[in-house]
């Protein structure tokens, strides 16, 4: 699927934000216990978790969990042979009445067909980071931790529309 809403989810709700995981499985289980901890209630992966066995690994948080394909994402037909709301960039949310849009790299967002939209999410970089404006940008920085040395993630909570970035233990 490919430029289109993927969920719609009235209620404010608390998402968190993963990117750069590659298949590192110790911080996948890490970032997974933290946002449980922290009340997450939806899970969004801006890409580049690399191959089944690790979406496994993300798909054991307790909520719903919508990603997209990265740059490293190589097994895709095994991918989605286990996960059901991975997409291919970008791809359009609503959830807590909140539009996001999503995508693995930043410049790709440009390509997004929609308006009005609230918070732009994407990875790529490797390098935490939230803009405030409008819309809300974040990056959540690499999840995986391999080439910073960093592992992090992000949580947006929707009321309030306001996020933050937290390092992974």
């Amino acid at each position: 699927m490919h430029r289109m809403l993927v969920a719609v989810r009235g209620e404010s709700v608390k998402i968190g934000i993963m990117a750069d995981s590659h298949d590192n499985l110790p911080a996948i289980a890490a970032a997974v216990g933290l946002l449980a901890a922290r009340g997450a209630e939806v899970l969004i992966h801006a890409g580049d978790f690399v191959s089944p066995f690790a979406v496994k690994e993300i798909l054991r948080f307790p909520g719903e969990v919508y990603g997209v394909f990265g740059n490293n994402d190589g097994e895709v037909r095994g991918i989605e042979k286990v996960w059901e709301h991975v997409y291919f960039a970008p791809v359009l949310l609503e959830l807590g009445g909140v539009r996001i849009v999503v995508s693995h790299r930043e410049k790709d967002l440009s390509r997004a067909p929609w308006e009005n939209i609230d918070v732009r999410i994407f990875g790529h970089t490797h390098k935490a980071e939230i803009r405030k404006g409008a819309p809300l940008e974040i990056n959540p920085g690499e999840t995986g931790g391999w080439l910073t040395g960093l592992r992090t993630l992000a949580i947006l909570e929707t009321e309030g529309l306001s996020a933050e970035i937290l390092e992974i233990e």
